[in-house]
């Protein structure tokens, strides 16, 4: 079978180098942490975003984790475990998680590469876009449950509230 454009045979560059050439050309602070992390920041609209891509060679897999700012108190983390359900339940792609250790909000997803496929621009794009937009649309949930005082349902419907036109 013949190799197309998309596939890199053994030994070629790195899914990281891709990713960094997108970074790189939106002008976004990053840091290349040895030959299979790297790490970005993304402002948004409610925080700046930490997003980390892991190359697993041995899963054939990029792997994106998204930290929201915040911390969750010991004290509401079994709320924000309800919350996360909730949210996760509208999730399409990637899926919200709580970091035990350290109290971390964060969106995760995975991105395939197997059989020596390369990922392509718009791929490295729309995994950004994909993590970033998560964080955005869900942010304001996570806030109003954990400084706002509400409950996991009163802060999902809170969050999903949209607004037609502008004031």
């Amino acid at each position: 079978m013949a190799m197309t454009t998309v596939e890199r045979s053994a030994g070629s560059a790195n899914p990281l180098d891709v990713l960094e050439q997108v970074v790189a050309g939106e002008s976004w602070p990053f840091e290349r942490i040895g030959e299979d992390e790297l790490n970005i920041a993304v402002s948004g609209r409610w925080c700046e975003y930490r997003l980390s891509f892991t190359w697993a060679g041995d899963l054939e897999a990029l792997l994106l984790a998204c930290s929201l700012e915040m911390k969750v108190p010991r004290a509401k983390r079994r709320e924000v475990h309800t919350l996360l359900a909730l949210v996760n339940e509208r999730m399409w792609l990637g899926h919200f998680d709580l970091w035990s250790e350290d109290g971390v909000v964060l969106f995760r997803h995975g991105l395939m590469l197997q059989g020596g496929i390369a990922p392509t621009t718009a791929q490295c794009e729309g995994l950004i876009k994909l993590g970033v937009e998560a964080c955005e649309r869900f942010y304001p949930a996570f806030q109003y449950l954990i400084w706002g005082g509400k409950a996991p349902e009163d802060a999902m419907a809170a969050a999903l509230f949209d607004c037609a036109g502008e004031a």
